[in-house]
């Protein structure tokens, strides 16, 4: 695991997007695992910027994302459908034919989940999986006592979670769906980079508990320690109960 902490949100951002580019770059046919929430929108907006100003080539790119609300049409606001169109695909020359998210609208819920699984296996697997935390150390929406083995299926969010989404929503907690659709643990362990991102003090907690803490369902994202090559990148806030002394940018990451 490479641990690397930046001096603030638009550091961390810019360097994410680069390790993806990267990617992207070596193998213009790779699989991108994507994430929505606030953190991640600071790397789409320098992918973005890559892609106007530099030519970052995504036509031939194919992205599966992590989860999806169940109950949400794709043009509802709050869908992470909508969130990814409007903070990357529409900004760069991605086929939408390429871009993957769990249909929470199926009426077949469980049938949508397996299908999600057989597609990133014809895919050929995810290449780079970028990954938020959350305050009570989820990732995508497994939450505490999430199997560690577990597969896309329909989860049912924690009331912790769905305050913490509430601000969404007009910081209104009813209007926040119960249920949705993610990607499992051991989906996540599959892909064969990972890429975790947190900011602020509000993460720290979480973070410490997954990069120096015990591997534990309590905290699903202390999972990664289990895999061969993740990286975890944060801002100072965000590191601040780490007892380790991290660097801004280890030598085998410099580009």
């Amino acid at each position: 695991m490479e641990v690397i902490v930046k001096e603030n949100y638009e550091e961390m951002s810019k360097f994410a997007a680069q390790l993806i580019a990267e990617v992207v770059r070596k193998k213009p046919r790779a699989v991108l695992g994507l994430a929505t929430g606030s953190t991640p929108i600071g790397t789409y907006k320098e992918l973005i910027r890559m892609h106007k100003e530099e030519g970052l080539d995504f036509s031939q790119i194919v992205t599966f994302n992590l989860d999806e609300y169940v109950g949400l049409p794709p043009d509802h606001p709050q869908s992470y459908r909508y969130f990814m169109n409007e903070h990357l695909f529409n900004h760069i020359n991605i086929r939408m034919e390429n871009t993957h998210i769990p249909n929470g609208m199926a009426k077949d819920l469980k049938a949508e989940c397996e299908k999600y699984e057989q597609m990133i296996k014809e895919a050929g697997g995810i290449d780079i999986q970028l990954l938020g935390i959350g305050a009570n150390g989820h990732i995508a929406f497994n939450e505490p006592g999430s199997s560690l083995s577990s597969r896309t299926r329909i989860k049912t969010l924690t009331e912790k979670t769905r305050q913490d989404n509430a601000r969404f929503f007009d910081n209104e907690i009813n209007k926040v769906p119960k249920y949705a659709i993610t990607m499992g643990i051991g989906t996540i362990l599959e892909a064969r980079k990972l890429i975790l991102l947190a900011s602020g003090e509000n993460k720290a907690d979480a973070i410490a508990r997954a990069v120096e803490g015990p591997i534990t369902a309590q905290c699903p994202a202390s999972v990664i320690q289990f895999h061969r090559n993740v990286v975890v990148i944060m801002d100072k806030a965000a590191a601040s109960k780490l007892k380790g002394n991290y660097p801004d940018t280890p030598a085998e990451l410099r580009l």
